[in-house]
């Protein structure tokens, strides 16, 4: 089995994470092996034949070749209330690997036992949540949403008690990286700012490198030391924007699948841009700004309109935290920082306008994203309203999210749009009531000519199937009763082809008889 881990943020030293042993499980059993993601990884094993050993490796029960596992160390604002001393609690880093094209990425087990970090858990993970991880991240990965992924989910053989006794399980989850923004505040917080300059140059490094300029010829890999290379404000600046940037990229794709990350603290928002941590996610289903699952999440704080204010809320945390070492950087370079009675003047002058950059590019992005999803490859700013129109109309009537794109992109025909324009041509306006027809008409109106290329980009935009809630508990409920896997394998597959209309995929297209009125998800911990 060629597998070979190294551990490159060991490297930064005993500030950074706790070398922690995860705790061996009675009687691993490999569930479910993620064969395409595995294959990227370069790691080639036949499951079948090999998992027995697998298991062993993603229990946490044996080490992979290399691996020297940590508990990462990081704060976080949870709810808005800052926690200075978080870190992984149940989670181990198991080291990276390099995949096929050369590209870094973290292999975590999550659920695999008690480290310096556990604040009193028990350091494990139920049987459903791991199933979850896996069937939401694949789910998200195959609609397009950058995302962290699931290697592997083993059975442990033991009970995990939470208001119940529960199967046990460890996930394998696989991301570019599990630097958080918590990571940056729990050395902004100790006020560390040696650290806060070692965790920007290697974090620069690691998902950044053109910021910097061309390396040396000892370079990390080589000697599995961090990079020594100064880092210039501007570079520090940059690395800020680039941050914004792939936050950017992420909620609008969250807002465009319909997306509800129920959790989203400053622990949980990865500097790679990736989707982390599935606990009390959802799907929305009716449209409605407010909509929220979350259990916890009893004011509505992470509701579906508002995860972009959020992100945004993040960043300016993020951003605080580099202040200091923007600071550093300018005095180095030779730069006098002016007395003022606003603290870090100069640091601040050039983060702000990131942050309020941030604001006008989500709106840019969001009539883009939006404007593909009714079929304008080039918005106008009058589609605004056409938007803003559909989706009142939508929150108003409780019409289904996903549903209504797809019945727009069905009901697109040349002949549709020749008989309502016909119709709305010869038709006493003040007779026609039914704003859905007055919609329509505008819209096919706005379409013009290009029906097809319209179809075409409102395929593309917009999924046929999501992990709707519904069938995402149905489906969980019979493989925990059952032991039977081949429910979630059926779904599974729709799920990794969402843009595709397969024979199955109108078993999972329903939307909940009772509208998710009564749903409720909950943390995994």
């Amino acid at each position: 089995m060629p597998l070979k881990l190294s551990n490159t943020y060991l490297s930064l030293g005993r500030a950074f994470s706790q070398q922690s042993l995860p705790t061996p499980v009675r009687k691993p059993e490999l569930l479910l092996w993620n064969e395409p993601l595995a294959k990227q990884l370069a790691i080639e094993v036949d499951a079948q034949q090999e998992n027995e050993q697998l298991a062993l490796y993603f229990s946490g029960n044996e080490l992979v070749e290399g691996s020297q596992p940590v508990a990462q160390a990081y704060s976080g604002h949870q709810f808005g209330q800052f926690n200075p001393q978080l870190g992984d609690g149940r989670a181990h880093l198991l080291g990276d690997i390099t995949d096929t094209k050369g590209k870094q990425w973290d292999i975590q087990l999550k659920g695999s036992g008690v480290s310096a970090f556990s604040r009193q858990g028990d350091g494990r993970c139920a049987l459903g949540p791991a199933l979850r991880e896996f069937i939401m991240s694949e789910a998200m990965h195959a609609l397009g949403v950058p995302t962290t992924r699931c290697l592997a989910v083993v059975a442990t053989g033991e009970a995990v008690y939470r208001e119940q006794p529960l199967p046990g399980a460890v996930v394998t989850r696989v991301a570019a990286s599990h630097i958080r923004v918590g990571t940056f505040q729990y050395f902004s917080a100790r006020r560390d700012t040696a650290s806060l300059i070692q965790l920007t140059r290697y974090a620069i490094e690691r998902h950044f490198p053109d910021i910097l300029p061309e390396k040396p010829a000892q370079n990390i890999t080589q000697d599995n030391k961090p990079d020594e290379r100064e880092l210039s404000a501007k570079q520090v600046v940059d690395f800020v924007s680039a941050v914004l940037n792939k936050q950017l990229t992420l909620v609008l794709s969250w807002l465009r699948v319909g997306f509800i990350h129920g959790v989203m603290n400053t622990d949980n928002t990865a500097i790679s841009g990736e989707t982390i941590d599935y606990g009390p996610c959802a799907m929305m289903n009716h449209y409605h700004g407010d909509t929220v699952f979350s259990s916890i999440d009893r004011r509505g704080r992470y509701a579906f309109g508002k995860q972009a204010g959020i992100m945004q809320w993040n960043m300016a945390r993020f951003a605080e935290c580099l202040i200091p070492v923007i600071e550093k950087c300018l005095v180095d370079e030779g730069a006098e920082l002016t007395d003022s009675d606003d603290e870090h003047s100069e640091a601040i002058a050039l983060l702000e306008p990131l942050l309020v950059q941030f604001s006008e590019q989500f709106k840019v992005g969001y009539l883009a994203m939006m404007a593909k999803k009714i079929g304008i490859a080039i918005p106008q700013e009058s589609d605004v309203t056409l938007i803003n129109d559909l989706l009142e109309l939508m929150q108003r009537d409780g019409r289904d999210y996903t549903g209504t794109f797809t019945s727009l992109n069905n009901n697109l025909t040349a002949q549709n749009v020749n008989e309502l324009l016909h119709k709305k041509d010869t038709a006493d306006e003040s007779a026609d009531t039914d704003d859905w027809l007055s919609w329509t008409a505008r819209w096919y109106a706005r379409i013009g000519d290009d029906i097809a290329g319209a179809k075409v980009l409102m395929g593309k935009s917009n999924p046929l199937v999501i992990p709707r809630n519904h069938h995402v508990e149905r489906v969980l409920k019979t493989t925990q009763e059952s032991g039977n896997l081949t429910a979630l394998q059926q779904f599974l597959a729709v799920l990794r082809q969402p843009y595709v209309n397969l024979v199955e995929t109108v078993n999972y297209q329903d939307a909940p008889a009772d509208g998710d009125i009564n749903y409720h998800t909950f943390c995994g911990t």
